[in-house]
């Protein structure tokens, strides 16, 4: 697995911050105010974001007839369901252990990329994966009892996280010959479309306005989750190999647990303290360059 260059090394910091804070802001949002339209309000917000973005850099927005099948399973692995099931497990789960279990993304990657595509991983690649699982489990030690009672957001969320993994390894293989950023706003408007539809199905009856701390949580997701996160996230699957652009970003449930502590009040324990020490070798499995001879 290459070293990072600066560009993605920065690109990887920005991303781990505004996803890794993400988390409570989340939940926050959700407190007082219907899930998916939340993230339906936020995914709109961010959408004329990636429009300017392409018209700025003169980018066309087209896309070729014979690839729109590709962009529609793209749009459905890697945002419509990561981004339906894991907005309706928030509710139901603390933001810092939906963090977690949405992060088991890296080692569902890996046995997806070895069953169903034959890529073959270093040992060091696999202990990055070890070292994440184990991370995953230490985390949980607290909520076994709770998630026993609460067995729909374990679901929801596990499920999502499967779906963004066939994304990740989808997204290297199935090429569409247009500019990153111009899949991307597509792949989001997609992402609207069904959620708007959703939203208007199931919680029409709830719609209000939001109230201050909801329409913070939409401005943070609007304006940094989807302007900025989604392509950069998007720039590292496509310039990194599916392994090392998953277990890279470990360190955003950790990130995840330690603010939903400071801003929600939520316990730490000392599976939370081991876990930063097994994410951090699992980013390093991956950051780490390979010796050459």
């Amino acid at each position: 697995m290459p070293a990072f260059s600066r560009r993605q090394l920065i690109v990887l910091v920005l991303l781990t911050l505004v996803w890794g804070f993400n988390w409570p802001v989340m939940k926050m949002g959700v407190a007082h105010f219907p899930p998916l339209t939340f993230r339906m309000s936020s995914l709109w917000l961010g959408l004329p974001i990636l429009a300017l973005l392409v018209r700025q850099q003169g980018l066309p927005l087209a896309i070729p007839r014979a690839h729109w099948g590709r962009v529609a399973l793209l749009a459905l692995t890697n945002m419509v369901l990561w981004h339906v099931l894991m907005i309706l497990a928030i509710p139901l789960l603390s933001s810092g252990r939906a963090a977690i279990l949405g992060y088991t993304m890296p080692i569902f990657s890996a046995v997806i990329g070895a069953l169903l595509f034959g890529d073959r991983l270093a040992r060091r690649g696999w202990a990055g994966v070890g070292a994440a699982l184990l991370g995953v489990v230490l985390l949980l030690w607290h909520e076994m009892g709770a998630l026993g009672s609460r067995p729909m957001g374990v679901t929801l969320m596990l499920v999502s996280a499967a779906s963004w993994a066939l994304g990740t390894q989808l997204l290297r293989r199935l090429p569409v010959p247009v500019p990153l950023i111009t899949l991307s706003f597509w792949m989001v408007a997609i992402t609207c479309a069904c959620l708007t539809v959703l939203a208007a199905l199931f919680e029409h009856e709830r719609w209000h306005m939001p109230d201050r701390q909801a329409w913070a949580a939409i401005l943070y997701n609007g304006l940094l989750v989807l302007g900025f996160a989604q392509t950069a996230w998007f720039f590292l699957v496509r310039t990194l190999p599916p392994v090392a652009s998953t277990l890279s970003v470990m360190m955003i449930p950790v990130l995840g647990v330690f603010s939903g502590s400071l801003w929600l009040g939520e316990v730490l324990r000392w599976q939370d303290w081991t876990a930063v020490a097994l994410m951090a070798v699992a980013i390093a499995s991956v950051l780490w360059p390979a010796n050459k001879k």
